[in-house]
């Protein structure tokens, strides 16, 4: 699974608790989490360690590197941090961060985080991610995913199990910057690196936007809303190992009248070895 929870804006407190309902009923085993906040003050309270206490998930934490721009937009307030995250339900053998390039535009700290999960199929090599969100910032999220593929690469090496990416990519599956990463409809960023975007795999009939889920004024393109947030999984290995079983939209509707975020979910199903 893979969300974006929208940092600390709006009824955070409220959002909180619609968060943490809708990760119960969905259950997920490894989770990719965005906009995640936690407080720059050392043992402060982590929204990702509070969300895995309370689901009894291991977890692990990039900071961004740079808060300025987060701060200003949360009126000033310098105490709270945002960062990305893994929860995981398996044991994690090992955890990883990479800083992500700016290239010409104003650097906004974004990172990637690997954990290595041990799941009963076998190690998983997990990412989660999230780049550049402007409209003319195409260019620089192809740089971002260059980098992050070659991470991918270096990291899956070895492991029978496929890995995973997942993240906010603030993309559209026909935008350059995801052809590049998935390395099907154009030569990969990274040699031999292939992902297969779990969308392929989702009900044609069902909803897939994943963004203007909360706030009806949100920029689109078009009528609908904007499928940006994405899973991303290697060719199966051996036996079926990964394989993508189904992908559908998660956590879009209010609880008790809250949006927990202002972004749906994406939920992939994976195959164990046959």
């Amino acid at each position: 699974m893979t969300w974006n929870l929208w940092w600390r804006f709006g009824p955070w407190e409220r959002r909180r608790t619609a968060v943490l309902h809708t990760l119960r009923r969905e259950r997920p085993d490894v989770l990719g989490l965005q906009e995640v906040w936690g407080s720059a003050a050392p043992g402060g309270e982590n929204m990702a360690r509070w969300l895995a206490a309370e689901l009894g998930m291991h977890w692990t934490w990039s900071r961004s590197p740079v808060q300025d721009r987060w701060h200003g937009r949360n009126g000033g307030d310098t105490s709270v941090d945002v960062g990305i995250a893994v929860l995981s339900r398996h044991p994690l053998l090992e955890t990883a961060e990479l800083r992500l390039p700016a290239g010409d535009f104003p650097d906004d700290g974004k990172t990637a985080l690997h954990a290595l999960i041990d799941t009963p199929g076998g190690p998983l090599p997990f990412f989660t991610t999230h780049l550049n969100s402007g409209l003319d910032e195409s260019a620089v999220r192809c740089a971002q995913v260059s980098a992050l593929a070659a991470f991918v690469g270096e990291r899956s090496a070895g492991h029978a199990h496929p890995p995973v990416v997942t993240g906010d990519f603030n993309a559209e599956p026909d935008f350059d910057e995801m052809r590049l990463l998935c390395g099907y409809k154009t030569a990969p960023a990274a040699p031999g690196l292939v992902l297969l975007d779990g969308w392929r795999f989702a009900d044609p009939a069902l909803p897939q936007g994943t963004w203007d889920m909360a706030h009806r004024d949100a920029a689109g393109f078009g009528s609908r809303p904007s499928c940006i947030d994405h899973i991303l999984v290697g060719p199966p290995g051996e036996g079926g190992r990964g394989r993508v079983r189904l992908t559908r939209r998660a956590a879009d509707t209010a609880v008790d009248g809250v949006w927990a975020s202002d972004h749906a979910a994406v939920v992939t199903e994976l195959a164990l070895p046959s």
